[in-house]
């Protein structure tokens, strides 16, 4: 075991604790990757709020990009000193699901303790089986996707999961075809990058709605085409104007409150679909009129983490960057310490932040 420094939940609402707490060496397949970066995405914030439950003490963080400085037996396709991105998505490769291209929803469970110890060698969560708001981390070899060398760690660290799943939930579980309408519920950091996915896979009309004016000035930078704000008396009537007198064909709804979730099937056109991103807390619940739905062919569907497959998507994701055609370095509203990650929190919470990063190198 090694000691390292973390930032450790130890109660549900509290601040986060800076700790040297121990991590093993990497196991057979897996890899531990010196992080130089990681994202604060609000599912850590659920997670340590207790919205989702779980076990404590625990280290958050998912959106991470470093470098490998060690690997387990087994591992032939990493080596030390490889720059990767590590993501939350562990998959088998052999279930039904892996094998149907759907690593997102691996049917495979994954028990044991994990690579964390507390200082004193009590257990410590390897929360979303990342624990990467630490200096380090050991992970399956499944979890990462290697990256350009000149690829900024900070950028790189968004596609772990704020890119992928915004993107991803376009192309992969909405399937839009070039010419159709979208209507995206939220302008955060997954809500823009829904924005460049649905630009990217040439949608005729984009419709960005939020509460927030100045989220939807930010989203017309990203793509949208036009803004709604959530906030006026039947928000989807302004947003059948913008689209021609027509409804939306694809209506992702990335943000996690109730009132989106009702109120996105009002948005849709004849067959349209309603991609479900954002993660209400657990409780939380929704209530539609399945006739409504059911006489003109519209469908709700659920995507985790944009259904992507990460060795095929990230690195197609990297290339548009480095052509100009995907925004990463407009996402990053701050950069923090891993001693301020509290005031990052915070920071992020308010709504204002597109994405805040962690660097461990500052």
């Amino acid at each position: 075991m090694q000691t390292i420094k973390a930032a450790v939940c130890r109660e549900f609402g509290a601040p986060l604790v800076v700790e040297e707490v121990q991590l093993a060496a990497p196991d057979m397949g897996e890899v531990e990757v010196t992080l130089d970066a990681v994202a604060i995405c609000h599912s850590d914030i659920s997670y340590a709020e207790g919205a989702w439950g779980g076990q404590l003490p625990a280290v958050y963080g998912h959106e991470a990009a470093g470098v490998i400085s060690a690997v387990g037996s087994g591992v032939s396709d990493f080596s030390a000193g490889d720059p990767v991105v590590v993501t939350l998505i562990r998959s088998c490769g052999t279930c039904p699901s892996c094998a149907g291209g759907k690593p997102t929803i691996c049917e495979t469970s994954y028990n044991g303790d994990g690579p964390l110890r507390t200082s004193d060698g009590k257990p410590l969560e390897q929360a979303m089986a990342c624990g990467a708001f630490a200096e380090k981390v050991v992970v399956d070899q499944r979890q990462i996707v290697k990256i350009p060398h000149n690829l900024g760690k900070d950028v790189a660290s968004l596609i772990s999961c704020g890119v992928i799943t915004g993107v991803g939930a376009v192309v992969n579980a909405a399937q839009l075809r070039p010419g159709q309408d979208v209507v995206v519920i939220g302008a955060g950091g997954v809500g823009l990058n829904a924005i460049q996915g649905a630009r990217i896979a040439g949608a005729r009309r984009i419709v960005a709605v939020d509460m927030s004016e100045e989220k939807l000035a930010i989203a017309k930078e990203f793509g949208a085409t036009h803004g709604v704000l959530a906030t006026q008396d039947q928000p989807w009537r302004a947003s059948y104007k913008a689209l021609g007198g027509r409804g939306a064909d694809a209506v992702l709804i990335t943000v996690g409150a109730i009132p989106a979730y009702e109120q996105a099937p009002r948005y849709l056109a004849r067959g349209g679909k309603a991609i479900m991103i954002g993660m209400p807390h657990s409780g939380a619940k929704a209530s539609y009129e399945p006739v409504m739905l059911a006489a003109v062919g519209q469908g709700l569907i659920g995507s985790k983490m944009g259904d992507v497959v990460i060795q095929r998507d990230i690195p197609w994701m990297i290339d548009l960057y480095q052509q100009g055609r995907l925004k990463l370095d407009e996402l990053i509203s701050g950069r923090w310490s891993l001693e301020q990650i509290n005031e990052a929190i915070a920071d992020t919470k308010t709504g204002s932040a597109k994405r805040n990063v962690i660097l461990f190198n500052r």
